[in-house]
């Protein structure tokens, strides 16, 4: 393994003498090898567009060299931008000032050049660029791993991102679609009349979730902060304020593991509603799920690993009560106790953790059985009131809250609530996750003194929903992390 490892190494000092050798050879040539400033007038994709209107002008267009076959006194190359890639040709009669030896010596695919010409067809019909000037814009000197045996493992690509775009349109077509989606939710709430705001990363308390934080030190103020964990309760402070209607598209930090559908830092939304029900709430949300399916991908089907996914119909309500006593025999609605649902889990082989409380227990079941039967777009609604410390209880059944989750592909896609207003109700699920924080669960929520406070001061009726990026990454039918640009990566 040694001997093999260096004679890796010893390839790429090779490589890297060789490049550097080209490099000086262009600098000796009197040209810059990184220059400032570039003449390009027209990107790719717009000369190809414009290619019968400009077949009488000379232009200068630029890009990454991406191939490159030399024929004796003639080569063809492309060179490809962010618009798309383009041939060009090259012939040593016409490139000026000895340029095309320069060219052909000392270019390699990596590299991004600068080129002047007039556009024709070969006999190909293929749309091209002769040459008669080209500068270097940007001399590579590292290897770059091409299409068909360079960067196959997939962490790689993750930690080097920046190699996976460049060699990878669909890594690109990622992205591109993953701003839509972003935009489409904006503009999407925007025209409804909601405000954008932006509020702080760092929180005294963190709260709006069930998350363990990540704790930073503020050297200004001498003290801890918290990176929040949700953008909940600072929205609802706007609504104490007086704001009808608000959003936030931002990030949020929470230190728990890496999954297919989890990481410690991604974009979140979240909306508040004052004087919207919950009835009101699944009306909207529905509508911008499907806008944002219908934006992304051009339609209303998806696929999910390997389940086909329909965003046509209307998302049918399933009760969690029900559906949790059809596939576990356990009635939420009476007096099931934390061994009830313990034994359970053993009976069902369902793995949990000693300290679980009821609510953590509910959850873990409710994921691994009810959960596993939702496929297609509905809304659970109806959950137990130890699973969701924030929501409004259901006046109909205080066993319950008013709280809607959109399910699709056995993923929780949204979650949304009847916001809870009343300070004294608030205060007293907060003590209750205190208890449980003090029992060793580090997820369970803290007393927020503050925003209770700003309870107290009114808050009028509300619905709040909020989504991630895992949505983007589920129509995308990938885990979340290859949706994120430069995700966290375990050291080598």
């Amino acid at each position: 393994m040694r001997a093999k490892q260096q004679i890796f190494t010893n390839m790429r000092e090779d490589i890297l003498k060789i490049k550097l050798e080209k490099l000086e050879k262009i600098k000796n040539s009197g040209m810059e090898a990184y220059p400032e400033k570039t003449k390009r007038n027209f990107v790719n994709g717009e000369a190809l567009k414009k290619f019968e209107d400009l077949l009488d002008e000379e232009i200068f267009l630029a890009g990454r060299v991406k191939s490159l076959r030399p024929m004796g006194g003639s080569a063809f190359a492309h060179i490809e931008d962010e618009s798309g890639k383009i041939q060009l040709f090259l012939n040593k009669k016409n490139v000026v000032e000895n340029k095309y030896k320069l060219f052909i010596e000392n270019v390699e695919i990596g590299d991004f050049v600068e080129v002047f010409g007039k556009l024709f067809k070969t006999k190909k019909e293929e749309k091209t660029l002769e040459v008669k000037d080209w500068t270097m814009l940007s001399k590579n000197v590292r290897p770059i791993p091409t299409e068909y045996y360079g960067l196959k493992d997939t962490e790689e690509l993750l930690r080097r991102r920046y190699l996976d775009l460049m060699m990878n349109g669909e890594a690109r077509d990622i992205f591109q679609k993953k701003n839509i989606f972003w935009q489409t939710v904006r503009n999407f709430l925007v025209k409804g009349g909601f405000l954008e705001v932006q509020t702080p990363i760092l929180e005294n308390i963190p709260g709006g979730a069930d998350a363990e934080p990540f704790i930073t030190h503020h050297n200004a103020l001498g003290r801890d902060f918290y990176l929040r964990i949700s953008l909940e309760l600072a929205l609802k402070r706007l609504l104490v304020g007086g704001y009808e209607k608000v959003f936030e598209i931002g990030r949020v930090f929470r230190n728990e593991g890496i999954d297919r559908e989890h990481l410690q830092e991604y974009d979140s939304l979240e909306f508040y509603w004052a004087y919207a029900d919950m009835d009101k709430g699944m009306r909207l949300v529905e509508k911008l799920f499907k806008e944002i399916v219908q934006k992304i991908t051009g339609g209303y089907e998806t696929e999910y690993e390997g389940q086909k996914i329909g965003w046509d119909k209307k998302f049918p309500q399933v009760d969690y009560f029900a559906e949790f006593k059809k596939e576990t025999g356990l009635d939420l609605s009476t007096d099931v106790s934390v061994g009830d649902l313990r034994a359970k889990a053993d009976e069902l082989g369902i793995k949990y953790e000693k300290g679980y409380s009821k609510g953590r227990m509910i959850d873990t079941l409710y994921k691994k059985t009810v959960r596993q039967k939702l496929i297609q777009p509905c809304f659970l609604v109806g959950h137990p009131i130890e699973v969701s410390p924030l929501a409004k209880r259901d006046p109909r059944n205080p066993a319950k809250v008013l709280r809607f989750q959109v399910i699709a592909g056995k993923s929780e896609l949204g979650n949304g609530f009847s916001e809870l207003n009343d300070p004294l109700d608030q205060r007293n699920r907060f003590a209750e996750q205190m208890k449980l924080r003090a029992a060793g669960d580090k997820e369970a929520q803290m007393m927020d003194e503050d925003f209770v406070e700003a309870l107290e001061y009114g808050m009028p009726p509300a619905c709040g929903f909020g989504l991630s990026e895992r949505f983007f990454a589920f129509i995308l039918n990938k885990s979340v992390r290859e949706t994120v640009i430069f995700p966290p990566m375990k050291s080598k």
